[in-house]
């Protein structure tokens, strides 16, 4: 983090480096505050400063502007401290409560200081009539999707057909995972939790043949119908697993077909495709060029690790980068494209999602962070700590603890910054979407540091600003209209779900884990604020969990450190299963044939299925989500934590198409007898 701290001296000097920070400036670097309240303001000065007033100006978002001025001696001293060898008096000042946004402050002592003042609700959003009644959605792996037209992975069109027969079994929301940019030179490297940017999007996932260039386009259109290109769309698409390299292969020349005719055709100042897309780089800004630019430094060097480039090319304010970048405009232009393309559909998804009539819309997800070597990480370099990954300390569930690779945000440059790096991650991810997850919720409180290429057991938690970050989070999900998901599985503070409640933040709840020493909890006992579902994609599917696939796959891979404890994991899977069972029975879910095997072993079966997801949908829980691979019977699960080699994570795709799907009856009246309970 910057901090000196390889000897008892460098630490001594550290913390009184630190302990004079509060001292060091007039103001804060920024200032929360909450709606409807007055503005208390802590401001430092020294001791015997010679002014007698303070005059204040707030310059608010829309541009209005109030001012006023105090005489200093009627504000008391709160504290005295030092700012270097000078003393420093702490005082409060108090200004009159401001409407919501992002303003600034001015304040004239001997000098002018100017800092962000950002108003915050107390409370995120929450629909007019959650209070009334209980949502429920599917949660989809968008590149598992399988469908008669797709390039051998689930695309924005096929988004498009799942949101409409979803709003036919009144659906009332679509859960994604991450749709966040990941590497275009690396495609196999294709977890969507080790972005390249948060604040864009994967192309991969974009329909080539929704592109308005693909009608225009002759060249396009011959691409596709050429041999080559029909043998591998019907490879890809009849494989079991994605096969990202030969994909992104053939849908980045398709794409660079399309782009070179959209710059024929539409590129000059009178056309309106031409003007919609400087639009749209005028938008997105210098984030969305600096983007693009990465792409195109990556594709020139032949790797991505920016850390592996020229150093003169390692920052990005570099008079190299900006000459690379003017040299090579065509291409940045290229990857820029991409981008459009991409918001394009998918707010063309979501558009359809809302006009369908499903309340909560799409439902997106943030992952806590970027690869090391990602664009992000390029871009901002002050913001992160190159020096440390995020994860997990160990624990009785995972000895060895975790290491998720990915690095993490210096919580002290954040702040100092304003958090804008961080508003601009939740506007990004917030759009189009009614809903965003939050992965590890947690991180808003204390991430857990890892020394990088180190042991979990080496690392330390850090704190990080909560109250700042979930005031953040409130204003923008009210100027969104998106609901918060925490997602707070794991180890999580004494006291932390309260105060995430308290904000409407709603908490993750998954029946696998919701026990109460031996007995599973029952559907009024849920929780209301809160999202619950049978499992996530880091666990076994409902259909693998009873018949054990995950034991089975965690001992092929020697995940176990002896034979006992495989046999120990495969005793408490029955009799959980056991447990489960036996509050199935006593929910009226099971036919008197089988209650008497409440006990004992019940074979799977998709009624098994149902009636777990009527108990769940029984829950008084604001909002339910049914993973499409246990509508489906799917058997692995997207993501093995742990095995970084050996299981098909992030690659498996759906053993049966949409199309199938769609006309399945036990599906269909699966889902009708879900959406009946949640109207009860």
């Amino acid at each position: 983090m910057g901090i000196p701290a390889a000897t008892d001296a460098e630490i001594a000097a550290s913390l009184a480096t630190l302990a004079e920070e509060p001292w060091r400036d007039v103001l804060p670097p920024v200032i929360i505050a909450t709606e409807g309240r007055d503005i208390e303001v802590r401001i430092c000065l020294p001791l015997n400063v010679s002014t007698r007033s303070l005059r204040w100006s707030i310059e608010r978002e829309n541009g209005e502007q109030e001012s006023g001025e105090c005489a200093l001696g009627t504000l008391s001293v709160e504290a005295v401290g030092e700012s270097g060898r000078s003393p420093a008096a702490q005082r409060r000042l108090r200004l009159p409560a401001q409407p919501l946004g992002y303003h600034h402050l001015r304040l004239e002592t001997t000098g002018e200081t100017a800092v962000s003042l950002i108003v915050a609700p107390l409370r995120c959003h929450l629909p007019s009539d959650l209070e009334r009644r209980k949502y429920w959605g599917i949660a989809v792996q968008l590149y598992a999707l399988r469908s008669g037209k797709d390039w051998g992975i689930g695309d924005f069109g096929d988004l498009h057909t799942l949101v409409d027969w979803s709003a036919a079994q009144s659906v009332e929301a679509i859960a994604l995972n991450p749709l966040h940019a990941l590497f275009l030179d690396s495609p196999q490297d294709c977890s969507p939790y080790s972005p390249s940017s948060r604040l864009f999007l994967n192309p991969l996932y974009l329909d080539v043949t929704m592109v308005p260039d693909f009608v225009e386009s002759g060249e396009a259109r011959a691409f596709v119908g050429s041999s080559a290109t029909v043998g591998m769309i019907e490879a890809a698409r009849s494989a079991a697993l994605i096969d990202y390299p030969a994909i992104a292969q053939a849908k980045l020349a398709m794409l660079e077909l399309l782009y070179r005719h959209f710059r024929t055709r539409h590129a000059t100042k009178a056309d309106g495709r031409g003007r919609a897309f400087r639009d749209f780089i005028e938008q997105r800004g210098e984030g969305l060029g600096g983007f693009a630019t990465f792409q195109a430094l990556s594709e020139h060097f032949g790797v991505h690790d920016w850390m592996r480039w020229p150093e003169s090319c390692r920052r990005p304010e570099s008079n190299e980068v900006a000459e690379f970048a003017l040299g090579r405009e065509q291409r940045v232009s290229f990857f820029q494209y991409l981008q459009w393309q991409c918001a394009e559909q998918l707010a063309a998804v979501a558009e359809r999602a809302r006009s369908k009539g499903l309340q909560l819309g799409l439902f997106g997800d943030l992952a806590v962070s970027v690869d090391a070597a990602s664009a992000d990480h390029w871009a901002n370099q002050g913001l992160f700590v190159r020096g440390a990954r995020v994860g997990a300390p160990p624990d009785p569930f995972n000895e060895a603890g975790q290491e998720w690779g990915v690095v993490p945000l210096d919580p002290r440059r954040l702040r100092a910054t304003g958090y804008a790096h961080y508003i601009s991650l939740l506007r990004a991810n917030m759009r189009h979407m009614g809903a965003l997850r939050i992965d590890h919720v947690m991180g808003w409180q204390r991430q857990f540091f890892v020394p990088a290429g180190g042991a979990p057991a080496d690392g330390a938690y850090v704190r990080f600003p909560l109250d700042d970050l979930l005031a953040i989070a409130a204003l923008e999900s009210r100027r969104n209209k998106c609901l918060v998901i925490g997602e707070d599985l794991g180890t999580v503070p004494a006291g932390f779900r309260e105060r995430m409640a308290g904000a409407n933040v709603l908490s993750c709840r998954v029946l696998y884990f919701e026990r109460e020493h031996d007995r599973v909890r029952r559907p009024s006992e849920f929780p209301e604020l809160a999202s619950v579902s049978v499992a996530t994609h880091d666990l076994a599917t409902l259909r693998g969990y009873w018949t054990e696939e995950d034991v089975a796959a965690r001992a092929c891979l020697g995940m176990f450190k002896s034979p006992e404890e495989e046999r120990q994991a495969r005793i408490g899977r029955a009799q959980d299963k056991a447990l489960l069972l036996q509050a199935l029975r006593e929910e009226g879910l099971l036919s008197d044939e089988v209650g008497a095997a409440a006990s004992g072993w019940l074979d799977w079966t998709p009624g098994l299925s149902a009636a777990i997801h009527i108990y769940l949908a029984r829950a008084r829980s604001r909002l339910l989500m049914v993973q499409l691979d246990d509508l489906s019977s799917e058997q692995q699960q997207a993501n093995l934590p742990g095995s970084a080699i050996g299981y098909p994570n992030w690659r498996k795709r759906l053993d049966r198409s949409l199309e199938n799907l769609m006309t399945d009856h036990d599906i269909r009246d699966a889902m009708a007898m879900i959406a009946r309970e949640r109207r009860r």
